[in-house]
């Protein structure tokens, strides 16, 4: 809705989104958001080893994953992936005229792109869009910017945490788009963060980097990470707070104010994903390492088959079981206890049918939320997955979209 602010909401920030004809519905497809300054930022990008132009600009600007920036342009319906040097030229031009606009550099602009992959932008559009877009630069435009970048998202996805540190009030605020290729393995499709805290952008870097491990790293969609995924977090220091190292007290209130934000924005894609009807978490206890803990939880998360009997409401405790013996997990079946909701389901080696009230298992399932929890008995790291499940809409949506 017109007026409602997020990413402004942070002092020294202003966003704009509109439509200049890259997506065929006449929708918002280019935004810009900007601060009033070269500021901290971070950014974290997909693990993919194909890469849209822009990932590859983005990473040039800032090799080290952190620096200073002045804007982020953003547009959607197109990914610019798979354009050859015309499409790095293309990246390169929408980080050069938003400078220019802004009175900057243009290795101060970040790019991110999504949409479609393989085909050449409209430069002539986005050339228009970008006109536009700073023209309309403003603290009253958020959803417009936020509307700009979204897909086959069916809703937008924000989030704002307010905290106090040193002294000072400092807000913490973030978009998103994503629904669809979701596994990130860094961040979501395409997030932009914004705060009004005074930070060193290597210890911005290093708070993303937390941050994301257990939130954007641990959603999964369908398994396929896209080749465009950005998370830009840009830091303004308008909250006028002193700076702090990392192992500070300060450094904590703000890490885990990020983590909030970061996880409200990955559970929105999770409950946005494509044709889902149910957000599923996937606990894993017991595990013997840290790592064997994330195998386990999202080899589950992962597993189509899951999915869908957790979308068909059925308590197919053979499917999580399956999904945990495949991974490269150390899984010992005698150990091994799986509960769905609050009914164990398998113990000891062998299914605990006719010991749970399997009607009453089913009408949990029925519900918007489900939790699987896994308790390997091997040792005492955890992880948890979030994923949905996996409907006749999801193909029906990835049957129409023409890549």
């Amino acid at each position: 809705m017109p007026g409602i602010r997020h990413i402004t909401l942070p002092a020294g920030f202003s966003a704009s989104g509109v439509a200049c004809g890259i997506k065929s519905s006449g929708k918002k497809d280019l935004a810009i958001i900007t601060a009033d300054r070269n500021v901290a930022a971070a950014i974290v990008t997909t693990t993919n080893q194909v890469v849209g132009a822009p990932v590859i600009w983005d990473r040039q600007i800032l090799p080290k994953g952190s620096g200073k920036v002045r804007a982020v342009v953003i547009n959607s319906g197109n990914s610019n992936v798979c354009t050859g040097k015309a499409g790095l030229k293309d990246a390169e031009a929408m980080a050069t005229q938003t400078a220019r606009l802004l009175d900057t550099d243009p290795q101060k602009v970040l790019v991110a792109s999504t949409g479609i992959i393989g085909k050449r932008l409209e430069m002539s559009k986005i050339r228009e869009g970008i006109s536009a877009a700073a023209d309309s630069l403003s603290k009253r435009r958020d959803s417009d910017a936020l509307q700009a970048i979204m897909t086959t998202d069916l809703k937008e996805k924000s989030a704002v945490v307010q905290t106090r540190i040193g002294g000072k009030t400092v807000t913490v605020a973030g978009i998103a788009k994503g629904s669809g290729m979701i596994a990130p393995s860094m961040a979501t499709m395409i997030s932009v963060i914004t705060t009004d805290l005074a930070i060193c952008p290597r210890t911005l870097h290093k708070a993303l980097k937390e941050a994301v491990g257990e939130s954007f790293n641990a959603i999964t969609v369908d398994s396929d990470t896209s080749t465009s995924d950005t998370l830009v977090l840009l830091a303004s220091g308008a909250a006028d707070n002193k700076k702090f190292p990392p192992a500070s007290p300060q450094y904590r209130k703000f890490l885990a104010a990020l983590k909030e934000v970061c996880h409200e924005l990955a559970r929105a894609i999770i409950a946005d994903g494509e044709g889902a009807t149910k957000v599923i978490k996937v606990n894993v206890s017991g595990a013997k390492s840290a790592g064997d803990a994330e195998i386990a939880a999202k080899s589950v998360a992962n597993s189509p088959l899951f999915k869908c009997a957790i979308h068909g409401c059925d308590p197919n405790w053979g499917r999580i079981v399956v999904a945990l013996g495949k991974s490269s997990a150390k899984i010992d079946p005698e150990k091994l206890r799986v509960k769905i909701g609050p009914a164990t389901v398998f113990s000891a080696g062998r299914g605990r049918d006719g010991k749970f009230d399997e009607k009453k298992l089913s009408k949990y399932l029925a519900g918007d939320s489900v939790e699987v929890s896994c308790s390997l008995g091997l040792g005492k790291a955890r992880y948890s997955a979030l994923t949905c499940d996996l409907s006749r809409e999801y193909i029906t949506i990835n049957a129409d979209y023409h890549t």
